[in-house]
């Protein structure tokens, strides 16, 4: 035994108990509660079926963490635990020292784990076992239904054998399980499936949502109402719902889906990638938003200026600290509404993407104003754009007022290009010799960065690495 990293005397108990399973079990009434986490490790790491199955039924702690163990999911382990919850569920007294109410397959709880077999700073046991106040409420309820938490990630192809059997075992005994989802993503999956699984989960308990599936917008309409039900939903990412039905059908269902968001009284955080449904009807959206949001991205679609005036009239985007249009053209758009909408939320905003929005400099310039007064702003994406040295200039200047800013992404400026939209190197050097005098007159210490992609002329989104532009060794990580 090494001096330098002794093993713990209860690591070494549990170690002794298990080299007799029997004896083990039979003593779990009498252990003394800080042995149960390392008899649990010991057990899961040999595979002890029946030593787990014991340890569920007399577990002292609310909580079980076993997707902190499980770096891949296990079968056999899962197996075991549900097979002692099963004991424990057709029990009318639960055991004395049984506390279990949860249990957890997310990919949480290494800290508990560390801190029982010794591995972080020890907490004295008084601390360590005493249940928050999210515990002792489930403690003092013992006939509340018991959870089961987890991360669902569903996929074109059928579940695998951990999921398949832990559905089966939450439908069977949907009367004292609640299958609880914080996070949950929809990638690809059928519509059969989806529905079949979300059957069985509390949808009020899911707080963040993606989906990215290639979905008739009828579709999307058809899962919406399992949408308003998520009611503690924060964070909603839609994405690639590109495939359009007839057009006499189309607002109908853009009223389906947005009329959910009536209910989503907890939404902050919205994300909708290519939404094409969007265009000349984002009012509809809009009208049933019910809390001011923190984050809103709304990227590469069409929005007419009246979709820009609404955004920029409602009273739910006032506060936000992230907007990102990006791929939303404002070549054709009326150069007042962009000011208008920084302007409403220029207190507030830190994070500000406009790529490839086909933004020329009077455009640029009309905002400029409205940029100035964005003094919580921390960072800037203009990529992809075409833009010229001058009004690069002038951006510079009235960018470095904003003492926050920190990350600054802009395009090549358009005299680095031939007039085929070719880049040539030497012209793009002489940019960059005049952009940093720029930044050395303005004697304001920073680091810009210029993005080759995507590019303005052609949209070509090859990556290459952003060239850095430093004034005053102030350099970005």
């Amino acid at each position: 035994m090494s001096v330098r990293n002794p093993l713990r005397l209860l690591n070494l108990a549990g170690k002794s108990l298990l080299t007799n399973e029997a004896l083990s079990i039979s003593a779990l009434e009498y252990l003394p509660i800080e042995l149960f986490p390392l008899l649990f490790m010991e057990a899961f790491c040999g595979r002890r079926r029946k030593t787990l199955k014991a340890l569920v039924q007399a577990w002292p702690f609310v909580r079980l963490p076993l997707g902190g163990l499980m770096q891949t999911p296990h079968l056999g382990t899962l197996q075991a635990v549900l097979d002692g919850l099963d004991v424990l569920l057709a029990q009318k007294d639960q055991p004395r020292r049984c506390k279990l109410r949860v249990l957890d397959l997310r990919n949480t709880g290494q800290n508990f784990w560390r801190m029982w077999s010794g591995s972080s700073v020890h907490v004295s046991s008084g601390s360590s076992m005493a249940p928050g106040t999210e515990e002792r409420s489930r403690t003092e309820q013992p006939s509340a239904p018991f959870e089961v938490f987890i991360e669902l990630h569903l996929k074109e192809r059928s579940m695998d054998g951990f999921l398949t059997y832990l559905m089966r075992w939450v439908e069977q005994r949907k009367a004292s399980i609640h299958l609880c989802c914080k996070k949950l993503r929809i990638i690809s999956s059928s519509m059969d499936n989806i529905m079949k699984v979300l059957s069985m989960v509390q949808l009020d308990c899911i707080q963040e949502l993606h989906v990215n599936c290639t979905w008739h917008l009828s579709t999307l309409a058809m899962f919406a109402p399992l949408l308003g039900q998520m009611s503690n939903l924060q964070r909603l990412l839609i994405s690639h719902i590109h495939l359009p039905d007839p057009e006499e059908q189309e607002e109908e269902h853009v009223v389906k889906i947005t009329s959910q968001f009536l209910r989503l009284q907890c939404l902050r955080d919205l994300q909708l990638e290519s939404p094409f449904y969007l265009e000349g009807c984002l009012d509809l959206m809009l009208r049933y938003l019910m809390t001011p949001l923190d984050n809103l991205e709304i990227t590469h679609c069409l929005l007419t200026d009246s979709d820009l005036t609404h955004l920029s009239q409602s009273p739910n985007i006032s506060h936000l600290r992230g907007l990102d249009l990006s791929g939303v053209t404002m070549t054709y758009s009326s150069s007042e509404l962009l000011p208008a909408l920084l302007e409403k939320i220029a207190s507030t905003l830190q994070e500000l993407y406009l790529e490839q929005c086909g933004i020329r400099d009077s455009h640029l310039e009309a905002i400029l104003p409205a940029l100035s007064h964005c003094i919580q702003l921390t960072c800037f994406n203009l990529s992809g754009n075409l833009l010229s040295m001058a009004i690069m200039e002038k951006l510079l200047q009235h960018t470095s007022r904003l003492s926050s800013l920190s990350r600054e992404l802009y395009p090549v400026p358009k005299e680095s290009f031939s007039s085929d939209g070719i880049l040539q190197p030497g012209r793009f050097a002489r940019c960059q010799t005049e952009l940093l005098e720029i930044l050395k007159h303005l004697r304001h210490p920073r680091t810009i960065w210029i993005s080759f992609t995507p590019c303005p002329h052609c949209g070509d989104n090859t990556f290459y690495r952003p060239e850095p532009i430093i004034y005053g060794g102030n350099t970005l990580a």
